[in-house]
């Protein structure tokens, strides 16, 4: 049996995923045609590479579908219940870096912490009837941090498109994104509000908690964590 290692299939995470890995003597490339995500690995023996959409790994780490997997950190923490039982931080990246925020109409000139927000959301509903709507993404992670902070009388409502536009669509009254440079909060006349950074976020390699490892699998990851220089428990 081989060893499985997801990777993002496409885009700059991909192509810093494969830099990562090549500048440590392990070489990914994809192969066959653009839409046939498939893949080889140069560099170690018995490892296979797997190609998948960064928010779909978290979900086959959990499974065990795969052995390995390099996503957001963000993604695993808001996908995964209790994240750690199911899989394990192996190694930061250190590209992929993003904050998940949450912002407010930059109009909104007296509300600039989460302190603000929750008077500002107690009076939203005392006025309107219903919970100030909040649009993300990202509910475990969102959800968690307002409660630890004492916000209350808000609500997340989904964003599947362009979370930044839901303020101006009227769908939403705040948002709680990932962010880079801010550049497109700024240009959709939104402000991050102080304090407010759920998450920093940035690719990293995770390990299966679930997957099943034998002597095989087992032996490909320690020499595997020999050549990239990182430590592996012992499955």
């Amino acid at each position: 049996m081989s060893l499985k290692i997801g990777v993002p299939s496409k885009g700059r995470l991909m192509e810093k995923t494969f830099e990562w890995f090549g500048a440590r003597g392990v070489t990914m490339a994809r192969t066959g045609a653009e839409r046939e995500y498939s893949g080889e690995i140069q560099g170690v023996d018995g490892a296979e590479l797997v190609l998948l959409s960064a928010g779909e790994i978290p979900r086959e780490l959990a499974a065990g579908r795969i052995h390995l997997g390099v996503t957001g950190s963000d993604l695993v923490r808001d996908k995964l219940a209790d994240w750690e039982t199911q899989v394990a931080e192996l190694s930061l990246l250190g590209f992929g870096h993003a904050d998940l925020i949450i912002a407010v109409p930059a109009a909104w000139i007296d509300v600039d912490s989460l302190d603000d927000l929750d008077a500002v959301a107690a009076a939203f509903r005392a006025r309107h009837g219903f919970r100030l709507r909040i649009a993300t993404k990202y509910h475990r992670l969102v959800r968690d941090y307002l409660t630890a902070n004492g916000v209350a009388d808000y609500q997340l409502v989904d964003s599947q498109g362009a979370t930044e536009g839901t303020v101006k669509n009227l769908t939403a009254e705040a948002i709680a994104d990932i962010t880079s440079t801010g550049e497109t909060l700024r240009a959709n006349h939104l402000k991050i509000l102080t304090g407010s950074v759920v998450h920093r976020s940035q690719a990293t390699l995770f390990l299966s908690r679930r997957a099943e490892w034998g002597a095989a699998t087992q032996g490909v990851l320690q020499a595997l964590a020999a050549r990239l220089g990182i430590d592996a428990p012992v499955m």
